[in-house]
This record gives C-alpha cells, sequence and structure tokens, in this order.
C-alpha cells in the first residue's frame, strides 16, 4: 500500500505560528485543560466529548491542529476547539476560530480562544454571525472552561 509523505502546509507554518516551540505557559494551560476535561471525559463519564492536544480535525496532513479539541467519537468529528494565545496572536486565534467553525468543513459547533496574558476568554459559536462573545462558558458542555486554570 501506498502512503504518500506528508506535504507542506500553510496551516502548520502559518496558521499555527507557536508550534512546538510555544512557551511552557502556553504548554501549561493545554495540560491543565486536557487534564480537567480528561477527567470529566474518562473518569467519571460526565461529559460526552473527548478533549485530545494538538490534534489535528481530520485526519489529512494539511488538517489545521487547534491546542485543544473536544472529540465526538460517535459522530467521528471534532465539536468544540480551543485556542490558546497571547495578546500578540489574539487577532489571528479569533479569525481562525471563526473561520473553522464558519466554514463547516469539519463539524466544529463551539469555539474559544484564551488570551493568558489578560486571563480573557472569547467564545464563538455556529450561527453567531462572526461575533464573538467573553465567555469561558461552554454551552454543549454546560461548564466553565475557566475553571480548569
Amino acid at each position: 500500500m501506498y502512503i504518500p509523505p506528508p506535504r507542506a502546509s500553510k496551516f502548520f507554518v502559518n496558521e499555527d505560528e507557536m508550534g512546538v516551540n510555544a512557551p511552557v505557559i502556553h504548554q501549561r494551560i493545554i495540560a491543565k485543560l486536557t487534564i480537567g476535561l480528561g477527567n470529566l471525559y474518562h473518569g467519571n463519564h460526565s461529559i460526552p466529548l473527548e478533549p485530545l492536544p494538538e490534534m489535528m480535525l481530520d485526519f489529512t496532513y494539511s488538517s489545521p491542529t487547534p491546542d485543544v479539541i473536544l472529540f465526538d467519537n460517535e459522530a467521528d468529528q471534532t465539536r468544540i476547539i480551543i485556542e490558546i494565545c497571547h495578546t500578540s496572536g489574539l487577532k489571528h486565534d479569533l479569525a481562525k476560530t471563526i473561520r473553522l467553525i464558519d466554514e463547516d468543513d469539519y463539524g466544529v459547533l463551539e469555539g474559544f480562544v484564551y488570551n493568558y496574558k489578560t486571563d480573557q476568554w472569547f467564545r464563538y459559536r455556529k450561527g453567531d454571525g462572526g461575533l464573538t462573545e467573553p465567555s469561558s462558558f461552554s454551552e454543549i458542555l454546560q461548564l466553565d472552561l475557566n475553571s480548569f486554570l
């Protein structure tokens, strides 16, 4: 069976500018969210979506890779994405989150961007018409994501 080699993608080069060189605080926030949500998913089974860090939205090499996804294993789709940023990356990550939800290529219904420099959360939901709101509360999960930080 022939497996094509990975292709360079604008998502890996331009989209995820922090990449593997992200600062410790960036990685720490990803870990806290993944552990907290993972305990709810794997431990007491109180949420229906599995949290996965740095996971591609689909299984192609050119797929975008949010910092944390919440995956619906029954529907085989990502339902929530979370981006972690600092002030200078906020505009880019908000635009990326809105685009990934509005383009509807991946089944994402809700997206969050957390600015760790200002401790601000922004939420965008499918159908919000490009307007984010300052919130860390997930309507899908019925919980406050900030409680894990």
